[in-house]
């Protein structure tokens, strides 16, 4: 099969399908209008989030028989259109479930521990000791919203320190094996929970998810934590949440400003309601790397590679 490359990933997807026989090409500077008039005789396309692979576009798409997303959200992807057309959609959370759930866990420990500020405080000369006792994460209630890849790994991360660990997910039962999670309602996790993590996919439904509605609902003063899509969050109402107390800090690795490609943000164009959010030391930011390690890179492409070669497999 022809297979076109239009985003980098690790080479040994490409290796891998170059020994099946398979012809394999790049363009990783095409834009939208370019990639319609490569598609037409590709019969295999590996992307990450540069592009949307929209009705437009595969209806060009002649001879495609799949498409491979080296990661886990599939929402620049008309899945629709896909089905209708018989092209397969492949994706690879299980290559980065592992480091979405321990940067996770290392983003919780450094808000409960204040390790940002101590961090600077030392090398500014200052030692405080009491201003910078900290809080043990195994006394807490941690609530996961999702409960797919993601939300499964973190809660293995979590499960050897000890916390009680909730999940709540619309679409999905608690796998049998998770014996250290209790399967709750949305409401229970709202009532129960000090420290609410999402890890839902970017839809309709899952825009700002966290509003304030859903906050009022919290019993408890909470933690948030998102390392799924910027969307799930209202940064607004985030912002309210830390200003009354509500929301005692936040672990944000992803942002609603971000563009569909995640590749970075305009910062010109940042509203007032996240330049004050910055203000808070108790809100800690990473750009969208919580699936980004060296292990990932590899793994991500490997389980592409599995599942294409499983369901196109070389005679």
């Amino acid at each position: 099969m022809k297979v076109l490359f239009i985003d980098r990933v690790h080479p040994i997807l490409e290796e891998r399908l170059i020994a099946d026989g398979h012809l394999c090409t790049h363009n990783y500077t095409c834009d939208f209008n370019e990639l319609k008039q490569l598609i037409s005789d590709q019969e295999g396309l590996v992307l990450r989030s540069r592009l949307k692979v929209n009705k437009e576009l595969l209806r060009e798409a002649k001879s495609l028989k799949f498409i491979a997303r080296s990661g886990a959200g599939l929402e620049n992807i008309d899945l629709e259109t896909c089905a209708e057309l018989g092209i397969e959609v492949f994706n690879s959370p299980e290559g980065n479930q592992d480091a979405v759930g321990e940067h996770a866990v290392g983003m919780l420990l450094m808000m409960l521990n204040h390790l940002g500020r101590c961090n600077q405080e030392v090398r500014d000369g200052l030692w405080r000791r009491e201003a910078n006792r900290g809080k043990e994460l195994n006394a807490m209630c941690v609530g996961l919203i999702g409960f797919g890849h993601m939300g499964q790994r973190f809660a293995q991360k979590l499960s050897g320190i000890g916390c009680e660990i909730l999940a709540y997910d619309k679409y999905a039962s608690k796998p049998s094996q998770f014996d250290y999670v209790q399967s709750v309602s949305l409401e229970a996790l709202q009532q129960r929970a000090d420290v609410i993590s999402f890890h839902t996919p970017q839809t309709a439904e899952t825009k700002h998810y966290f509003n304030p509605a859903f906050l009022e609902k919290c019993e408890k003063n909470i933690y948030l934590i998102n390392t799924a899509r910027g969307s799930a969050v209202d940064t607004s109402a985030l912002l309210e949440g830390l200003k009354s107390g509500k929301v005692l800090g936040a672990c944000l690795d992803v942002l609603e400003y971000e563009p569909s490609s995640f590749e970075g943000l305009d910062t010109k164009a940042l509203p007032q309601v996240f330049k004050e959010l910055c203000a808070f030391e108790q809100v800690i930011f990473s750009p969208h790397v919580a699936g980004w390690t060296e292990e990932s890179l590899i793994k991500l492409s490997s389980f592409l590679a599995d599942k294409i070669q499983h369901r196109f497999p070389t005679k």
